[in-house]
């Protein structure tokens, strides 16, 4: 394909099966996001969870109930929502949170569409789920936002850097070879160049503008591979 959206960087695997295609790619950063931990607006105990609690949470399939999380909650058991295990937000949280990717309990309702996740998230009073910032802001009338070791994600948090370990940059990865078609080399310089005042209408965070500027150099001089070090966050 010629561009591929991505929610994590591209991993070993990946980079080597490119390599055995004979495919070279450039990796261009495109916005933040600060993936949003959920509950149902009708949970009237849970306001903030340590990142502890939350790893106890996904990594242990033997915390049913809330009153395993924190004393003093309801023995009410939690039902789960997360993306699915092919997603790179999946990936991300769980490497962020359980300390390890592909370790998290499987007993949890998976789905690749956030939309479903947010609507049994809202369905469900005692349900805990995660997606990114972008899908509460679409949704906030039905969920209710949790804090992470006291900081809820905003443009703000996520751009300033507080608000860790879930805010995370986002990318696009371009074929190389795809460049010499006119029309993927211009979307792809309109796509950065216009990033800093698109990202925000879908709920994203912008990068600095050094990002952007670099992620165009890169582009114009075919620079192949990863990016490096992004700006903070």
């Amino acid at each position: 394909i010629d561009i591929a959206g991505a929610s994590r960087t591209i991993e070993e695997k990946e980079i080597a099966a490119c390599k055995q295609s004979g495919i070279e790619w450039i990796e261009l950063p495109v916005a933040y996001d600060g993936l949003s931990v959920v509950v149902n607006p009708q949970n009237d105990f849970v306001t903030d969870l340590s990142v502890e609690e939350l790893k106890r949470i996904w990594q242990d399939s033997s915390v049913k109930t809330w009153s395993q999380v924190r004393a003093g909650w309801p023995k009410e058991p939690i039902k789960l929502y997360g993306p699915g295990t092919d997603s790179g937000t999946f990936d991300y949280f769980t490497k962020a949170i359980v300390g390890e990717e592909k370790k998290s309990r499987s007993d949890y309702q998976p789905s690749e569409d956030d939309n479903t996740l947010v609507q049994g998230v809202a369905g469900d009073k005692y349900a805990l789920g995660y997606f990114g910032y972008a899908y509460y802001e679409q949704n906030k009338d039905k969920l209710k936002l949790v804090s992470v070791n006291g900081v809820a994600p905003s443009s703000e948090t996520v751009m300033n850097g507080t608000y860790r370990p879930l805010s995370r940059p986002l990318f696009i990865y371009v074929n190389l070879k795809s460049l010499e078609k006119p029309a993927v080399a211009a979307f792809v310089k309109y796509y950065l160049e216009n990033s800093k005042s698109l990202v925000p209408s879908v709920g994203y965070v912008p990068l600095n503008e050094n990002v952007y500027a670099k992620a165009l150099a890169n582009l114009n001089a075919k620079k192949a591979g990863s990016f490096g070090s992004l700006a903070a966050p």
